[in-house]
């Protein structure tokens, strides 16, 4: 099997090739960023990312590897304190349930304009300090799934000139990416460090399995802590103000419209939707109780009718018994007149 640098010297051959096509710019002359020297030897090389792991500077990255390089690889990089590193692809649930927060921050945006959100491919610069390193800092480009900035923060975005953010995001939501370990370790410690010492405030890491979602406050000391939900399982920002949600929820991923009429999420989600419907409901509740009355008056008006009705059949009853008995009695008085007559001829 062929070593690392082997491999990388192979795939630098197709890089060049594909970059040829796309840009004029040539590859970095210097051997040293076209190789990992620490990576250990007989490590193949990821075909999807020909170059993760490669040393580029940070003007470089920005020309040639902040968009897709290449022509037939789709592919994005961060940049990692001079390394290039891949951006993992999601599989169909990780993508769903970053779908549906980004609608849940889009709802809150739509309703409490007070932040910016920015989507997956769009960078920004956190700048970390580091003993370690000659200047003291460390720095890195990172591509969340989803960014958020207040409009308080300084940062710049939203220019037609801009590619990426002038400044630190205030939250960060990363879906887990775990294809291999070392994913998830970055994902999980390696970007929760480096988020918390860049003075990122919110760090919310997503999970269908439920195995590493997790969701982190900044506090002092450049330190993240856990955000533990209430006694109702409901997480509430600090960054965001009134944005809350269920825990369950991320499971269930609930439709939008559904959430507006849940008491967690109604003073975001879709308000106007909720005032709809309550307003619809009373305008059914009056028309059922104006249909109701017409009913009770249709029925009392029938019941005066018929009663009506009965009273000029009694009445026609007692006429018709009052002429028959008139009647029977001038018969009767006839009768007997008759018979006297009868009697006085005899």
């Amino acid at each position: 099997m062929e070593t690392r640098e082997a491999s990388r010297d192979s795939s630098q051959t197709q890089s060049d090739t594909f970059q040829a096509a796309n840009t004029d710019l040539s590859e970095p002359a210097d051997s040293s960023m076209q190789a990992d020297p620490l990576a250990p030897a007989g490590m193949p090389v990821n075909p999807f990312a020909p170059d993760d792991g490669r040393y580029v500077t940070l003007e470089e990255y920005w020309v040639k590897w902040y968009e897709n390089p290449y022509r037939d690889i789709d592919v994005s990089y961060e940049w990692n304190n001079g390394r290039l590193e891949a951006c993992p692809p999601h599989n169909a649930p990780q993508l769903a349930l970053c779908a549906w927060f980004l609608d849940l921050l889009r709802s809150y945006v739509s309703t409490l304009p007070i932040a910016k959100l920015i989507n997956l491919g769009v960078g920004f610069v956190l700048t970390m300090e580091d003993p370690a390193e000659p200047c003291g800092e460390r720095k890195a480009v990172r591509k969340p799934d989803i960014g958020v900035l207040l409009k308080s923060n300084p940062a710049r975005w939203g220019g037609v000139d801009q590619r990426h953010v002038g400044g630190v995001c205030d939250m960060v939501v990363e879906a887990i990416s775990d294809f291999t370990p070392e994913e998830v370790l970055r994902d999980t410690e390696e970007k929760r460090r480096d988020y918390a010492l860049a003075g990122v405030k919110e760090y919310y890491i997503l999970d269908p399995s439920g195995e590493h979602m997790r969701f982190y406050r900044l506090i002092a000391g450049g330190r993240y802590e856990e955000i533990e939900p209430d006694a109702e399982g409901v997480i509430a920002s600090d960054v965001l103000p009134g944005l809350q949600f269920r825990l369950e929820d991320l499971g269930r991923q609930r439709d939008i419209v559904e959430l507006a009429l849940d008491d967690v999420y109604f003073g975001y989600v879709l308000p106007g939707y909720r005032a709809a419907v309550a307003k619809a409901e009373a305008a059914a509740r009056r028309a059922d109780a104006e249909a109701e009355a017409a009913a009770r008056l249709a029925a009392e008006q029938r019941a005066e009718k018929e009663a009506a009705a009965r009273q000029a059949a009694e009445q026609r009853r007692e006429k018709e018994a009052a002429a028959r008995r008139e009647a029977e009695e001038r018969l009767r008085k006839m009768k007997a007149e008759l018979a006297r007559l009868r009697r006085q001829s005899s």
